[in-house]
């Protein structure tokens, strides 16, 4: 028999409607799991043991009157720190917020997933205010890759990707503005979408920020999807509603599909041969189910990564300086760095200049993307790193050269998707990013379905 935390979280639920599993079994698994990791990934800011349990109660009850309150009603599920829910503060990973005051109410999402009864089990980790691709944080402290804890979870979802792994929960809801999904996805060997900007109401909305599900499998996401992807008006930035079933996308025929696949960005950190091999060979399986697959060339130049790295840098520059000298200096230093070696002396015009490559990436990235249905590329060029570091090579004025594959499309505003391939020879993960057309969102998942049946037999989940 499958142990519970093995379990999808459409496996919970037919389970719950058969009367075989209650959610209050599965809550009490789930905590279990965790008081058992934990000690070795630190991957939760926050535990709300008894709040959970009495959650999974209540939704027992409502399973056995034939009344969930939708199909995830009972699946334990996890939040990023930076997801606010009410009664739990949100202090950004950073020891400079470590007294912030409780939040009055739900995030979007966090109110989505409360309203479709899933059993909240606590809030994940994340970095200094989310702008590291890294387990390390001056709050939490180290979050370790479950595959092997002198490895990296990347971030900023880190928590989520780590606890995905070690199964916490089939359910994680992440945020990202860079790659901040896709990149623990990738190097924890998970699958998580990053939706078009808009698609997943986010409070409060930023240029490129999304909220998006973090799962084991390409059903669950599709699952946690149909339940965050509805309205809310807080999000001036929102999309207009679709009533979608991403769970059941329209079948793809893969002898109509043109994809690009794109192998090597150019720019940034230089692609292992094992990440470009794992791009690769996904590419030859879609073409082999009949797709139309050639390669491109990467429309991403070094001025446009560099201008994205700049408006970064100006954007927690000015956040850091919100602060007090003394909370300041209490923010991670790799971080206060890496964010002031040169925006403290960024004039307006050179703040302006970045923004405009910026948008010339945005314009590039969805003119590669025109002539196909979907671009296949690595997630991160790189494998996981060492644990104890805040970013791969630990230079503060060089942090975020590993990004290249994933923020175009947080700012191209385009769905992208990691998912899990195969493992490297020292058996660290290694996953392919599927991107979409704007708004394309449910193809994207589709396109996911299929390459989760053409792909390599997985290893089993750490015990």
């Amino acid at each position: 028999m499958t142990a519970i935390c093995e379990r999808s979280a459409g496996e919970l639920a037919s389970a719950y409607s058969r009367g075989e599993l209650s959610p209050l079994q599965a809550a009490r698994a789930a905590l279990e799991r965790i008081e058992a990791w934990e000690p070795l990934i630190n991957a939760m800011y926050r535990v709300h043991r008894e709040a959970a349990l009495e959650q999974a109660r209540a939704s027992e009850l409502r399973w056995h009157a034939g009344r969930p309150l939708s199909p995830l009603d009972g699946v334990p599920l996890t939040l990023k720190e930076n997801i606010h829910t009410r009664g739990d503060p949100a202090p950004i990973g950073t020891r400079a917020d470590e007294d912030a005051p409780p939040q009055g109410a739900d995030a979007p999402a966090a109110a989505r997933v409360r309203e479709a009864g899933c059993v909240i089990l606590g809030k994940t980790t994340m970095p200094d205010f989310g702008m590291l691709s890294s387990g390390l944080s001056s709050l939490h402290g180290v979050t370790r890759n479950p595959w092997r804890l002198d490895r990296n979870p990347s971030g900023s979802s880190s928590g989520a990707g780590a606890a995905a792994v070690a199964g916490y929960a089939p359910l994680h809801l992440g945020t990202d503005i860079g790659g901040s999904l896709r990149l623990p996805a990738t190097h924890c060997g998970v699958f998580a979408l990053k939706p078009s900007l808009g698609r997943v109401p986010v409070h409060p909305p930023y240029m490129g920020r999304v909220v998006g599900p973090m799962t084991r499998t390409v059903g669950d996401a599709a699952l946690l999807m149909n339940v965050i992807a509805r309205p809310d008006a807080c999000d001036f930035m929102s999309l207009p509603y679709q009533e979608l079933n991403f769970a059941n996308p329209n079948p793809l025929d893969p002898k109509r599909l043109r994809i690009g696949l794109l192998p090597d960005m150019g720019v940034g950190l230089e692609v292992h041969p094992e990440v470009r091999a794992a791009a690769e060979a996904a590419a030859t399986a879609l073409a082999g189910a009949g797709c139309a697959v050639e390669s491109i060339r990467s429309f991403l130049t070094e001025e446009m990564l560099d201008g994205m790295c700049r408006f970064f840098e100006a954007r927690s520059y000015n956040d850091l300086m919100q602060l007090s000298a003394g909370r300041r200096e209490k923010v991670l230093p790799f971080v206060a760095e890496w964010c002031s070696w040169r925006a403290a002396r960024f004039s307006g015009r050179d703040v302006m200049q970045a923004y405009t490559l910026v948008m010339a990436m945005r314009e590039a990235a969805v003119a590669a993307s025109q002539p196909y249905d979907f671009i296949l590329s690595p997630t991160s060029p790189i494998l996981p790193y060492e644990a104890e570091l805040a970013a791969p090579g630990d230079d503060p004025r060089h942090a975020l050269p590993h990004i290249a594959f994933t923020v175009p499309y947080n700012m191209s505003e385009q769905p992208a998707a990691s998912i899990n391939w195969t493992c490297s020879a020292d058996g660290l993960p290694i996953g392919v990013q599927v991107i979409g057309k704007r708004f394309d969102d449910a193809g994207v998942l589709a396109l996911c379905f299929l390459l989760e049946q053409l792909r390599p037999k997985q290893r089993a989940w750490p015990a």
